[in-house]
C-alpha cells in the first residue's frame, strides 16, 4: 500500500529546511506525519475577538492588531516595561508587559499579534497581556490586506524560542493541503464502521484539528484521533492476550468441592457479594480450555487473599499445585500466616519460600514442590530462582502486580514447560479507574472487588494544619496509652536545604527525644538495607515498637491489627491514591481507627484533601485523583520521552471510546490473529510502522 508520503522528512516540507528541521525535532516532529499529529495547544475563536475601540477598563479581552510602535520603558523603581501599540481597523491601544524587556527582541513593528488579558486604567486604557501569539511577521505575504485569514478560528501550537508560533503557523499554512491530501493513507476504518462509531474519517479529523471553521468542529476531530490511540494500544494488548491465553493450551480445572466446600463451611463469616461474583468469574476461566489471565483489583481490606485461596484450592482439587508470589518477605510472611490460619481446619500444608529459607529446610521444601507433596507455596522472587521446580503447577497468583515486571510475572508461568501452562491471577490493592486499568493491563481480564466485608469499621480521617500539631500528638499519646500502636509518615528520608519539608530521619530523633521519650519508636525508610527494614517491620508487627516513623515504604503491606492511628505530615505532597494506600495500614482490627492529615494551608491542596477525607472508597478516590492530577502523572515513566502513551485521548472523559476500541481490537484479533486478511493489511502496516516499539516492549515485558 502507498504508505510512504507521510514518511517524508520534515526538512523537505515547504518553509522548513535543515535548521528548522532540527528545531522541529525538539518538538518530536521528524516527518510529515508528525506534523499532522502535532497536537494544537489552544484555539482562539475570532468571533469573540473584540474591536479595540469597544474595549472598556475592567474587560478581560482578546484583540488582534498590527504593531504600530514598540519599546522598553524604565520606571523609577528599576522595573523595565515592554510596551507595544496595537492597531486594528477601529483604533489603537497600548499593551504593556511589566518586567519583560526581552520581548523587544521578539516583537517588531508591523507584526500582527493576537493578545488576551485584562484592560486596566493607566493614562487611559492599557491592556496587560496574559498571553500573546504572533500571527504574522511584518510584510508577511501570507496575509490579506488587513491580515484576515480564511476561517474564524486561530490554531496555536506548542512552540519554542527557535520555532515561534508565527513560523509554525506559516509551515502549516503552506503544507496543510498536501498533508490532508495524503492523510487517508492512514485510514484503516471502513466508512460503515466509522458511521456506527460516530467518528469522522481521518482526513476530515485532521482538517477539523488544524483548520477548524468553528470551535465546535475540533472535538469530533480529537475524538477520532483518541479512538485511534486507544485502538492500537488495545490491539497490541489483544495480540499479547491471544498469545498468552489462546495459543498455548490451558488447563481445564475440575471442581470436586472436597476442599472448597469445607473451607466455605469453616469460615466464621459469609463471603461478600463482590467476592462471590469474582470467584464465579475466576472459576469460569479456570474451567475453560483457555488459559486464565485475570487482573483482580480490590480495595484495601476487600478480601483478595481469601479469593486467591479459593482459586488455588480449585487447582489443588484437580491434583495440581498453587503458588502465590509477593514483592517483599514481610508480605509473603503475612500471606503465609493468613493462609495457614484459614487452612488449619482442612489440614492442608502451605510452604513459605523466601531468600531467608536456606540449607536443609530449603532442600526439603524444593523436594516437596518437585515431587508434588507440597500443594501450596507462598514466596517472593525466590519462587522464580534457579532450582525451583514444580511437579504440576496449576495456578500462579501474583500480588501487588505493579511491583513486578511482566517478565517476572511470566517467569513462573514459563516454568511449567512440560505440560499446559498454569493459569494466572494478578492482584493489586491499588484501586485505579477502569479506564486506566484497561489502558495499562488490557491484556488481562478485569475483576473488581468493590465491597468491604461487613463489620469493617471505616477509618475516620481528619484534616489539620501545622499549628495544631501538639493537639495531634496528644491524640496519638492517648491511643498508645490504651495499648495500641501508630504510624507517623513523612514524604522525605533526609532533610534537604532546598525544601523545608520535615524528614523521617530527623523527625524520628526529635520525636524520640522530645515528644514520646517514654515510648519505643522505630524508623523505617527505603534507603535502609533490606534486612534492617524487615527487622523493623517485624518488631512493629510483634508489638515490640509502639510507634513507627516512616516514609511511604509502608504503603503496601504491613498488616498490624493493633495499629489504630496514623499521622501523615505534608499530606499535600502525596497523590490521593497513595494517601489511600497509607490509610489502609490502620483500621485492620476491631478498634476505631484514625488517620490525621497535617497539611500546609492552600486552596488547591484543601480541595483534594477534603475529597479524600470525605470517603473511604478507593475507587471513588482513584477517579478523583485522575480528574485532579491528570493522566500524565498516573502513567509515570510510560508517559515521558519521545512517544507519550496518549496525546489526544483523555481517560476521564473518553471511557466509552476506550471500551469501543477494546471491543474492536479483540474482535479483529479473534477473527484474524496474524492480521493476514487483506481487509486488515492497513492495520498491520500501521502496527508494524508506528507501534513496533510497543509491540517489542510487550514481547519482552
Amino acid at each position: 500500500m502507498g504508505y510512504g508520503h507521510l514518511d517524508r522528512p520534515a526538512q523537505f516540507m515547504k518553509g522548513v529546511g535543515p535548521r528548522r528541521a532540527d528545531s522541529l525535532k525538539k518538538l518530536s516532529v521528524g516527518t510529515a506525519r508528525d506534523l499532522l499529529y502535532h497536537v494544537p495547544r489552544r484555539y482562539d475563536d475570532a468571533s469573540t475577538i473584540q474591536s479595540i475601540e469597544s474595549l472598556k477598563v475592567g474587560d478581560d479581552a482578546t484583540i488582534r492588531g498590527r504593531v504600530r510602535s514598540s519599546g522598553v520603558i524604565p520606571t523609577r523603581s528599576g522595573l523595565r516595561i515592554f510596551q507595544a501599540v496595537l492597531q486594528d481597523a477601529s483604533g489603537m491601544i497600548t499593551c504593556a508587559w511589566p518586567g519583560q524587556p526581552w520581548l523587544d527582541r521578539k516583537i517588531r513593528e508591523g507584526d500582527q499579534l493576537l493578545v488576551t488579558g485584562p484592560v486596566k486604567f493607566f493614562h487611559g486604557r492599557q491592556l496587560h497581556p496574559r498571553e500573546f501569539t504572533t500571527l504574522a511577521r511584518a510584510g508577511d505575504p501570507g496575509q490579506g490586506e488587513d491580515g484576515q485569514e480564511a476561517g474564524t478560528v486561530f490554531t496555536s501550537y506548542p512552540a519554542t524560542d527557535a520555532l515561534p508560533q508565527w513560523v509554525l503557523r506559516r509551515i502549516y499554512e503552506e503544507n496543510l493541503d498536501w498533508l490532508l491530501e495524503h492523510a487517508d493513507e492512514e485510514e484503516y476504518l471502513p466508512p460503515e464502521l466509522r458511521e456506527r462509531l460516530g467518528l469522522p474519517g481521518l482526513q476530515e479529523a485532521f482538517r477539523r484539528l488544524h483548520r477548524p471553521r468553528s470551535l465546535d468542529e475540533t472535538e469530533p476531530g480529537r475524538r477520532r484521533l483518541a479512538f485511534d490511540e486507544f485502538f492500537f494500544l488495545q490491539l497490541v494488548q489483544a495480540l499479547a492476550r491471544y498469545r498468552q491465553t489462546e495459543v498455548e493450551p490451558g488447563i481445564v480445572h475440575t471442581r470436586t468441592n472436597e476442599l472448597i466446600r469445607p473451607l466455605h463451611e469453616s469460615l466464621p463469616f459469609e463471603l461478600t457479594g463482590a467476592q462471590a461474583r469474582v470467584l464465579r468469574e475466576i472459576y469460569g476461566d479456570m474451567a475453560s480450555p483457555r488459559r486464565m489471565n485475570r487482573f483482580l483489583q480490590g480495595d484495601v481490606g476487600a478480601g483478595k487473599t481469601l479469593v486467591a485461596l479459593f482459586a488455588m484450592l480449585l487447582s489443588v482439587e484437580g491434583g495440581r499445585q498453587g503458588a502465590l508470589m509477593a514483592p517483599t518477605e514481610l508480605l509473603a510472611e503475612q500471606h503465609h500466616l493468613k493462609l495457614q490460619e484459614l487452612l488449619e481446619p482442612l489440614e492442608i500444608p502451605v510452604a513459605l519460600l523466601t531468600g531467608s529459607v536456606t540449607g536443609r529446610a530449603r532442600e526439603e521444601l524444593l523436594e516437596g514442590l518437585r515431587e508434588g507433596r507440597t500443594p501450596l507455596v507462598v514466596g517472593t522472587h525466590a519462587l522464580i530462582q534457579e532450582g525451583v521446580e514444580f511437579r504440576n503447577l496449576g495456578l500462579v497468583v501474583v500480588d501487588e502486580q505493579h511491583r513486578f515486571g511482566v517478565r517476572q510475572r511470566m517467569a513462573l508461568v514459563e516454568e511449567a514447560e512440560k505440560g499446559p501452562r498454569p493459569d494466572v491471577l494478578v492482584m493489586s490493592a491499588t484501586p485505579i479507574p477502569r479506564s486506566l486499568a484497561l489502558t495499562l493491563y488490557g491484556d488481562l481480564e478485569l475483576s473488581v472487588l468493590d465491597e468491604l466485608p461487613p463489620g469493617r469499621r471505616p477509618v475516620r480521617t481528619l484534616l489539620r494544619y501545622p499549628s495544631g500539631r501538639q493537639e495531634v500528638y496528644a491524640g496519638v499519646r492517648k491511643e498508645l496509652e490504651a495499648g495500641r500502636q501508630g504510624y507517623i509518615v513523612y514524604p522525605l528520608v533526609e532533610e534537604s536545604e532546598k525544601t523545608d519539608l520535615r524528614a523521617a530521619t530527623q523527625e524520628y530523633e526529635r520525636l524520640a527525644r522530645e515528644v514520646f521519650p517514654e515510648r519505643r519508636l522505630g524508623l523505617l525508610h527505603g534507603q535502609l538495607p533490606a534486612e534492617e527494614k524487615e527487622a523493623v517491620m517485624r518488631a512493629f508487627r510483634d508489638g515490640e515498637l509502639d510507634l513507627l516513623v516512616s516514609t511511604t515504604v509502608i504503603e503496601v503491606g504491613i498488616d498490624v491489627p493493633n495499629a489504630t492511628v496514623m499521622v501523615i505530615e505534608h499530606a499535600e505532597r502525596f497523590g490521593l491514591s497513595q494517601l489511600h494506600q497509607l490509610r489502609g495500614r490502620v483500621g485492620r482490627g476491631a478498634e476505631a481507627s484514625w488517620c490525621v492529615l497535617i497539611a500546609e494551608p492552600g486552596e488547591m491542596a484543601r480541595e483534594r484533601l477534603e475529597v479524600f477525607a470525605a470517603t473511604n472508597d478507593g475507587f471513588e478516590i482513584a477517579r478523583a485523583d485522575l480528574r485532579i492530577r491528570g493522566q500524565g502523572d498516573l502513567f509515570g515513566s510510560q508517559q515521558h520521552g519521545r512517544d507519550p502513551l496518549l496525546r489526544f485521548a483523555d481517560l476521564t472523559t473518553d471511557a466509552e471510546l476506550l471500551e469501543q476500541a477494546r471491543a474492536l481490537a479483540r474482535k479483529v484479533v479473534a477473527a484474524d490473529p496474524e492480521l493476514k486478511d487483506p481487509r486488515h493489511e492497513r492495520i498491520r502496516t500501521i502496527l508494524e510502522h508506528r507501534h513496533a516499539e510497543r509491540l517489542r516492549m510487550w514481547k519482552v515485558g
